[in-house]
């Protein structure tokens, strides 16, 4: 799991990015991002219950993406509060290194921005 050091705490700061943000979109997922002052990265997972109505389903997904963004977390030291908002429920069937390595296009897409 993520460290609690790069996870959202509040609602505002997720508003202040959605509202903000720019969005890089591809069929499964999308990242909204945006820099912050804070000198480190903070991330969030959304998965609406449109995608997976089942609650455990939407946490599995959410969990196998926050260990995605683990492991590629010391690849990437941007100071900005990324949100990775799930379109498609197949993201939970996606072998992992395909997940993340989708990840991984995400943020450095970002990057480049």
């Amino acid at each position: 799991m993520l460290s609690k050091k790069y996870r959202f705490h509040s609602r505002g700061g997720v508003r202040f990015t959605y509202k903000n943000g720019k969005t890089i979109r591809t069929p499964n997922i999308s990242l909204i991002y945006n820099k912050n002052d804070k000198g480190f990265e903070r991330f969030a997972v959304v998965v609406s219950k449109k995608v997976l109505k089942s609650a455990v389903g939407r946490n599995k997904i959410r969990r196998r993406v926050y260990e995605a963004i683990r492991l590629e977390l010391p690849n990437f030291q941007l100071p900005q509060d990324s949100i990775f908002v799930v379109y498609n429920k197949n993201i939970k069937d996606l072998p992992f290194n395909e997940l993340r390595k989708n990840i991984r296009n995400l943020l450095e897409e970002s990057k480049t921005q």
